[in-house]
């Protein structure tokens, strides 16, 4: 018994099929996402007052952060007001930048100013955020 010999010969692909290369993109993009690191800036979180008539200053030489909590930090370590003024009178400082928050207490901003104050620090600014 002989069988016929059937040949066809396909010239290019009729369809091109879509669906392995999707899954494929999607894998791509779940692997980069797990496996990607994301950056988290260390810092303490401080939501800043608006004001109108606020300046940029150029050079700080001193930041002292006051958080929400009343916690004032002194190179991203927190101190107590007493602290402040020993830590502040070895660094001498010629200027002082103050970031206090928003919610943060009245009192603990002008405890900070007056330690600046008293150890003869004559440029204090305090961060803002401008406000059309």
């Amino acid at each position: 018994m002989r069988f016929k010999k059937r040949l066809t010969v396909e010239s290019g692909l009729r369809q091109m099929e879509i669906a392995p290369l999707i899954d494929c993109v999607f894998l791509l993009l779940v692997f980069f996402m797990l496996t990607s690191s994301f950056v988290v800036v260390p810092g303490i979180n401080v939501k800043l007052p608006k004001a109108v008539t606020s300046e940029s200053i150029e050079r700080r030489t001193l930041t002292v952060v006051i958080s929400s909590e009343d916690i004032v930090y002194l190179q991203g370590k927190p101190v107590s007001i007493s602290d402040l003024e020993n830590y502040m009178r070895k660094i001498k400082a010629d200027s002082v930048f103050i970031k206090a928050d928003k919610d943060a207490s009245l009192g603990v901003v002008v405890k900070v100013w007056d330690v600046c104050k008293k150890l003869g620090i004559g440029k204090i600014g305090i961060a803002t955020t401008y406000q059309d």
